[in-house]
């Protein structure tokens, strides 16, 4: 897990400073605090010149591709892990943000090949792939998390490359002379006139969707699509590519043995991605998810040697410490618990919204940075359960009565939208637009309400188009779906508050075999009925069951909730909203204010989406404050 910066200059003009890829460098350093490399390419003659990152000394030579790395050592901690990378022979350059999990298993093919390993690290293993098999041969073979960029001196050519899953990020801007890309987009404000703008195309998708998929809230600036490339000439000419497609799993439907295969498929899963020559834990949610990690994980260790690490809340109705507390207690684990309280969420909240470089859509953000910080005083390694919830079918709105016109949300949404109550219902009777309405965390008429130029239409027509894109039986179809559009931004999520503190964060469940698996199991093993009630993610609560029991497995999903309303109405936030917030929030004028005074004049009677619009608000005045101001 690292830090990837550079850039590449189009209009003949070659750098002569370092300045500028160290300040990149550093404004991201927390992503790699172990090691720092620099390397200069002269792409017409294919010269190349490593610096000393230490000290700002100026390029001899006239390169106008710049590359620049922040090393966190996980695989390999010795300076032979050092990156950029070369191959001299070839003349191919790598730098990878991430980890492959399947890396050594190509290392003796290699060697009888001819490659000379200079250590032990899976970049050096990845590198020498691409070289042997090319890029495409490299990207069917790899099973792992990962920002590439790969100079390749026999074409002259730049690849950018982002993993299947889009676990790990990498964003591009598109300048008129230059394009830059970084593990994070800060990075960017290092770069000689440039400054952030706002993209207001996008403002009517978030705020129906709290995401961009993949887009950003800046103008010029993408994350490059999951499962894509980027292939870049010297004059800044782009080919994006598609390598892998989710659309195209499940070719071998599963039709027995299906819970011993997803089984297998986890405990792979979970093994590989437990390779690491630093100490591991595990972020312990006391969900099925997570929970299932974590048990498996446990029987890679020494008995009662693994950690893991929670968020608790004194308010019962939103700490799941007893399911906590059973995982640790029945598999011998040593859990650390960090209680989140007003006082600490909000001491946490612009520091986040710094590291997540977006508004800060998700509340439990927070917690996550928090949990991140204390788990770094112990481990440099977090196995999560993110992602089992969109590709097992984990939400309630995969369950059938959903797809339905009358079913209780469907009815719930357009009463909230009653103000827009014909429009809201033509849709919902428009099957191909129903599943996106109910995907939305806000509203229309909340949106409508605090965004003067909000547009439906604008708001829905990516989605629209993937949703349509997707050919296969609805509930397969509404997974892929899920991956493709909300995924992503979980990701992001997990990515930025760990990497925060130089964390890697791990997801087995987006492990290609498990993904595989989960696409081929049919609708009938994920959404079933259990004791008269419906289950989402059935096959993994029964083996859930078989480790924790019914009673732990089957409970009614809470999820990593954050108590909003108590938080609005402590003392310390009135304060903040009344002589900070609210007052920037006017004076920016994107945003009517006169919902959120009326809101807030007692949050205690409000419904879960305007919470969310309040919390929404918030994020993006401090968002807005610290990159458009």
């Amino acid at each position: 897990m690292c830090g990837i910066a550079g850039y590449l200059l189009t209009n003949k003009i070659s750098e002569k400073t370092s300045n500028i890829i160290l300040d990149m460098l550093a404004l991201q350093q927390h992503r790699g605090p172990d090691d720092t490399g620099v390397l200069g390419i002269q792409m017409d003659i294919g010269v190349m010149e490593e610096l000393p990152a230490q000290i700002q000394a100026p390029f001899t030579t006239k390169p106008n591709l710049v590359f620049g790395f922040n090393r966190l050592s996980i695989l390999d901690l010795s300076p032979s892990g050092h990156q950029p990378m070369l191959h001299s022979d070839s003349g191919v350059v790598i730098m990878m943000n991430g980890e492959v999990f399947n890396a050594f298993d190509f290392k003796e093919d290699l060697i009888r090949k001819g490659f000379v390993f200079k250590g032990s690290s899976d970049t050096e293993v990845v590198l020498y792939l691409y070289v042997a098999f090319g890029l495409e041969g490299l990207l069917e073979r790899i099973n792992g998390m990962f920002a590439l960029a790969i100079y390749d001196g026999r074409n002259k050519e730049l690849y950018l490359v982002r993993d299947r899953m889009g676990i790990k990020p990498l964003y591009v801007l598109l300048q008129e002379h230059r394009i830059a890309f970084a593990s994070e987009m800060k990075s960017f404000k290092a770069l000689p006139g440039f400054n952030f703008e706002l993209e207001p195309e996008h403002l009517s998708e978030f705020l129906l969707y709290r995401n961009t998929i993949n887009a950003t809230l800046f103008k010029n600036i993408v994350n490059i699509t999951p499962g894509t490339y980027w292939k870049i000439q010297k004059d800044g000419s782009i080919q994006q590519i598609e390598y892998y497609n989710l659309h195209q799993e499940c070719t071998s439907p599963i039709k027995n043995n299906i819970a011993t295969v997803l089984e297998s498929a986890l405990k792979n899963a979970v093994k590989r991605h437990m390779i690491s020559d630093v100490k591991l834990g595990c972020q312990l949610s006391g969900g099925v998810d997570s929970s299932m990690v974590t048990a498996i994980a446990a029987q890679e260790v020494i008995n009662g040697s693994l950690e893991t690490f929670s968020i608790v809340f004194s308010d019962q109705r939103f700490s799941e410490k007893k399911y906590i507390d059973q995982v640790a207690n029945q598999i011998h684990l040593k859990s650390h618990q960090i209680t989140m309280d007003a006082q600490s969420y909000f001491n946490l909240i612009e520091e986040a919204t710094w590291h997540f470089e977006q508004p800060l859509n998700h509340p439990n953000t927070v917690g996550i940075k928090l949990l991140s910080k204390e788990a770094k005083k112990h481990v440099t390694v977090l196995l999560s359960g993110e992602g089992a919830d969109e590709c097992l079918a984990g939400y309630d709105r995969f369950i059938p009565i959903f797809d339905t016109f009358w079913s209780l949300k469907t009815i719930k949404t357009l009463l909230r939208n009653k103000r827009d109550f014909v429009k809201y219902l033509k849709l919902l009777c428009n099957p191909n637009e129903r599943y996106l309405l109910l995907t939305s965390f806000g509203s229309i008429a909340t949106a409508s309400a605090l965004y003067p130029n909000f547009s439906l239409g604008q708001a829905i027509r990516r989605r629209k188009d993937i949703w349509q894109s997707i050919t296969d039986d609805i509930q397969r179809k509404k997974r892929k779906y899920e991956l493709i559009t909300y995924l992503p931004d979980l990701l992001m999520r997990q990515d930025k508050m760990s990497m925060a503190h130089s964390i890697e964060n791990r997801v087995p469940f987006l492990d290609n075999e498990v993904i595989s698996a989960a696409m081929n199991i049919n609708d009938q093993y994920l959404i079933k009925k259990h004791q008269g009630k419906w289950e989402t993610k059935w096959i993994l609560k029964e083996l859930c069951a078989g480790i924790f029991g019914n009673l732990f497995a089957y409970r009614d999903k809470m999820g990593f909730g954050i108590p909003l309303k108590a938080f609005f109405l402590s003392e310390e936030f009135r304060s903040k909203w009344d002589n900070d917030y609210l007052p920037c929030i006017e004076k920016r004028g994107i945003f009517k204010t006169n919902q959120l005074k009326t809101w807030m004049k007692d949050p205690s009677h409000l419904r879960s989406d305007q919470l969310d619009a309040i919390w929404l608000m918030v994020g993006f005045e401090i968002w807005a404050n610290q990159y458009l101001d």
